[in-house]
């Protein structure tokens, strides 16, 4: 079974909603039967990256608030991560664009290393206070990540899947998605937001026994047939 995530590695609620899904898939009795495909969402495709200004300067600015409320909305969801030993240091998180970062999932995606990436471009932004727009940066991601360093470079270096990270934010519209994480369970069940391990483990269990009775031959007829235990008639 299938759980499609629409994330942006600038999201903070992404960041602490993979954890608490994550929670939940550990925990779930079929979890080795369960893909996890992550897609691309820029929270501000127009974002011009610019390493001179802080976060709270930045935040301010776009929300049109001072530094101090700023810092206090950071603080809030600090909190919310509470219990998932989740590292944010909001000071040292650099502005930046990340649509680079999402050709690097889209890369990744296709080498079976995208749920390493997104921990790892995760934690660049916001722990450790690297410029995800930097080509070294994510290069060096990349490879931490067990990817290939020239496969990564020559990947940035073209426009080849530039489409792929489109094509994903235009599936996102399709489906009325404007706010990440967004999380698909067996193209059927959503669940928005950061969501307790609860609510995704509900959702996982519910999904689950849809897909497995799906997955079965619907019998139309029945004739004469022999059983597995030697019954014929």
């Amino acid at each position: 079974m299938k759980v499609d995530i629409w994330s942006d590695v600038r999201c903070p609620f992404c960041y602490i909603g993979k954890h608490k899904f994550e929670k939940a898939l550990n925990d779930f009795p079929g979890k080795e039967n369960i893909e996890v495909v992550w897609h691309s969402f820029e929270l501000d495709p127009e974002l011009k990256t610019d390493t001179t200004v802080t976060n709270y300067e930045h935040l301010a600015m776009v929300k049109g608030i001072s530094e101090t409320q700023a810092k206090e909305m950071s603080r809030y969801v600090i909190d919310y991560a509470e219990g998932l030993d989740l590292n944010f240091n909001f000071e040292k998180v650099v502005v930046a664009n990340s649509f680079r970062a999402h050709k690097l999932i889209q890369h990744a995606k296709n080498k079976g290393k995208a749920n390493e990436v997104e921990e790892a471009l995760f934690r660049a932004y916001f722990s450790e206070g690297k410029n995800i727009d930097d080509e070294n940066v994510i290069t060096d991601i990349a490879v931490s990540a067990g990817l290939d360093e020239k496969e990564v470079k020559t990947m940035l270096a073209s426009d080849d899947l530039n489409y792929a990270v489109v094509r994903d934010e235009q599936d996102a519209r399709n489906l009325g998605i404007n706010s990440v994480p967004f999380f698909v369970f067996n193209d059927k069940y959503a669940v928005s937001g950061a969501q307790q391990p609860e609510v995704f483990s509900q959702a996982l269990s519910r999904s689950w026994k849809e897909f497995a009775a799906s997955s079965k031959p619907q019998i139309l007829n029945e004739g004469n047939s022999c059983t597995t235990d030697g019954n014929c008639s």
